[in-house]
């Protein structure tokens, strides 16, 4: 039994003793420069200012296509590339651009909203692209008048 503590203690000193190595020495200085220019290139990104991120169509008869388009400039140092842009209904149908915006380029976002609803109606745009947040909110509203109704609501352009 006094073999086996002692073979025991034996083992464990020597494991402790191996582990005492400066980690600091393991360190390689290459390693160091790659990984302060890859830390640095990720804080590279990119920023979607848009002109307006809302638009009122004003009074409208229902079932009448409207379309506006959402402007907004790259105003961040890397390429923006949007993912993917979508509504709250499929009443109104987003069109995102396909190629990456370079930093301080400008960008076209076209919304379709085909007149559907009723009294007033907002609708939320979602565009998701490779920013810092990685979402934008836009909103489109509009007073949408029952087809065959006399105009109601606030009158357009006043």
């Amino acid at each position: 039994m006094k073999k086996l503590v002692l073979s025991i203690g034996i083992l464990s000193l020597f494991v402790f003793a191996s582990c005492k190595e400066n980690a600091s020495e393991k360190i390689k200085t290459d390693n160091v420069a790659v990984a302060a220019q890859r830390d640095e290139a990720a804080k590279q990104l990119p920023v979607m200012q848009f002109d307006e991120s809302e638009f009122d169509f004003g009074t409208i008869d229902q079932g009448t296509p409207q379309e506006h388009t959402f402007t907004f400039t790259n105003t961040g140092n890397a390429p923006l590339i949007i993912t993917d842009a979508k509504s709250t209904c499929g009443c109104t149908v987003p069109k995102k651009p396909d190629a990456p915006i370079a930093p301080g380029e400008k960008g076209e976002l076209l919304v379709r909203f085909n007149g559907s609803g009723q009294n007033q109606v907002t609708k939320t745009i979602t565009v998701t692209a490779n920013t810092e947040k990685g979402q934008e909110l836009l909103r489109i509203k509009a007073f949408v008048n029952p087809k065959g109704a006399t105009p109601a609501g606030p009158v357009a352009g006043k």
